[in-house]
């Protein structure tokens, strides 16, 4: 593959155990290591919609402040679901998430990701929202999927690329890949000015 017009000199760190910002960050066509610190994801309660993942990503770039050597340039990224005013995270197990995705049902959603860039130098960070329409789902399509996919990794218990996105999603105003958790299109103009 020939180099990215992102041509930087950064080292970039994803510091994230996500598959899918993996993948996302490779088609964007740059070279990275992975590397995650443990951080204890617990935000203000009086934070809303996208300052949370904005807060949580912040935190994440944090716990590398005293690792960044010279050309280094951490990516750190947190997505949340918000639906009636609160935070659907990730599901403990099947029974949590069938209430979420019963929720979610007939309703649209948000997702908010933030995004933070740091380097030795200096620090910025974005998010991006997209609202999300889900038809009604039944009982048996929730269960199907809680089945076959297991989505406890994932914030509001879906994967927007996975069957139930096939299937229960009817239209979405915003970016794509930001439901993935990475708004690319985003993250690619930040990295060009950064």
């Amino acid at each position: 593959m020939d180099h990215s017009p992102l041509n930087n000199n950064y080292q970039i760190i994803l510091a994230s155990q996500s598959p899918r910002r993996q993948q996302l960050l490779k088609e964007l066509g740059l070279n990275f290591t992975i590397e995650v610190r443990e951080v204890d994801e617990v935000y203000p309660m009086h934070l809303q919609h996208e300052e949370i993942p904005v807060y949580l990503a912040q935190l994440k770039a944090k716990a590398f402040e005293n690792n960044i050597s010279g050309n280094q340039l951490v990516i750190t990224a947190d997505t949340i679901v918000w639906l009636n005013n609160r935070v659907l995270g990730k599901p403990s197990g099947f029974d949590e998430a069938f209430n979420m995705l019963r929720a979610l049902s007939g309703n649209t959603h948000t997702v908010y990701t933030g995004v933070c860039l740091k380097s030795i130098a200096k620090e910025t960070t974005f998010w991006a929202k997209t609202d999300v329409h889900f038809k009604t789902l039944s009982d048996e399509e929730i269960t199907f999927y809680l089945n076959t996919h297991k989505p406890y990794d994932k914030a509001g218990a879906y994967g927007i690329q996975e069957w139930i996105g096939y299937i229960g999603i009817e239209h979405i105003e915003g970016s794509y890949f930001n439901v993935m958790g990475l708004p690319v299109q985003k993250l690619y103009e930040q990295l060009k000015r950064f």
